[in-house]
């Protein structure tokens, strides 16, 4: 495999990873699961701090949300495929974000 693989592949793992991580810790303190709900809230403080939260679960929501409406509405499984592609996409974008502040972050104390 290419460095370029492997880094792609990291990438997403770190998304999904961060992603499952802020979206439970979110369930943990509000006893509730994240939803895309969250921005339905009108031109408010809240619904404007949703958005970077949102930017980094999404992978989560779009999986589970998928998991669960192949389980119980008995979903195609080309919209499965689907989702998942994007969840995964999304996933490598925001671990490259991550991994791009993280060097940031080392360069900056360096």
């Amino acid at each position: 495999m290419s460095p370029e693989s492997i880094q792609s592949f990291l990438a997403v793992a770190l998304g999904f990873a961060v992603a499952g991580m802020v979206s439970t810790g979110y369930q943990l303190l509000t006893h509730r699961a994240p939803s895309f709900r969250l921005l339905d809230g009108g031109a408010r403080p809240e619904t404007l701090a949703a958005v970077p939260f949102l930017a980094f679960a999404a992978p989560f929501i779009i999986m589970r949300n998928t998991l669960r409406g192949r389980s119980i509405e008995r979903r195609r499984i080309e919209f499965v495929a689907l989702a998942t592609i994007t969840a995964s996409f999304w996933s490598m974008m925001s671990g490259t974000i991550l991994v791009m502040g993280l060097e940031a972050v080392e360069r900056l104390f360096a």
